[in-house]
């Protein structure tokens, strides 16, 4: 399984640069299913609900919360994965071998963990960082 992080998510969402369209290719052409995180679900909601408090005449906000409708749908269509059991068991024990990568990166790395999966993400850097983490990115 291939999991996109937020960054990647977001690409595919854009959908008209070249990275997005060739992220699109290489998930046609996969032959295992991708999926994303429920985290990743709360960054990009959150990012637009900080977008909607910013604006404060109501006309204003007609467009981010349209946007914010349109990301509902989006994430109806994906397959999600959840926060569970699994994933905390993996987190605890990252946690413990104090591996230094923020708190919403290690949810989502150990999402991935927890599933077996590949993590899609720029953020190497941090991602190299934990241990049994398979991590690539647009390449």
């Amino acid at each position: 399984m291939l999991i996109l992080d937020t960054d990647h998510l977001t690409e595919f969402q854009r959908g008209t640069s070249p990275e997005a369209r060739r992220l699109k290719d290489r998930l046609d052409r996969a032959t295992e299913p991708y999926a994303t995180t429920i985290i990743t679900a709360e960054e990009i909601m959150r990012g637009w609900m900080a977008a909607i408090r910013r604006l404060n005449e109501p006309r204003r906000q007609i467009l981010a919360y349209g946007k914010l409708q349109q990301l509902f749908r989006f994430f109806a269509s994906w397959n999600v994965l959840p926060w569970n059991d699994a994933a905390v068991d993996e987190f605890e024990e990252l946690k413990v071998a104090r591996v230094r990568v923020g708190t919403m990166d290690l949810k989502i790395a150990s999402i991935a963990i927890a599933n077996g999966a590949t993590l899609l993400s720029r953020n190497l850097s941090d991602f190299e960082r934990v241990p049994g983490l398979r991590v690539d990115w647009l390449s």
